[in-house]
């Protein structure tokens, strides 16, 4: 299974509302079968512009990253479900590679 990365921006809310929604996402990726490594907060912030979503503007969030594995036949259904979740300002799903290659590719090596 590829590896993938969640980027999600979450309504701005109280705590347990944030937490509510993040266990709903996490547990509806376990639900179809994937396999979450990390879930990562990185904090409330200003959007860098207005988003409406589900007939309300948006100007602040709660940015998150999942990281986790899954087959690449879920994704379609993953986002359609997280599109339609009404805490949800905006998901992004990315594939992150299997390496980095960490060695200088032009310089002198050292």
């Amino acid at each position: 299974m590829p590896r993938y990365e969640l980027a999600l921006i979450l309504k701005a809310m109280q705590r347990p509302g944030t937490s509510a929604a993040l266990r709903r996402t996490v547990e509806t990726l376990m639900e179809r079968g994937a396999v979450v490594r990390d879930l990562e907060n990185l904090g409330e912030r200003l959007l860098p512009y207005t988003i409406t979503k589900h007939n309300q503007r948006h100007n602040k969030g709660a940015y998150f990253l999942v990281d986790f594995y899954a087959a690449p036949s879920i994704l379609t259904g993953l986002l359609d479900h997280l599109h339609r979740d009404v805490d949800v300002v905006r998901p992004t799903v990315l594939k992150k590679d299997a390496q980095v290659s960490s060695s200088n590719c032009c310089g002198p090596q050292q």
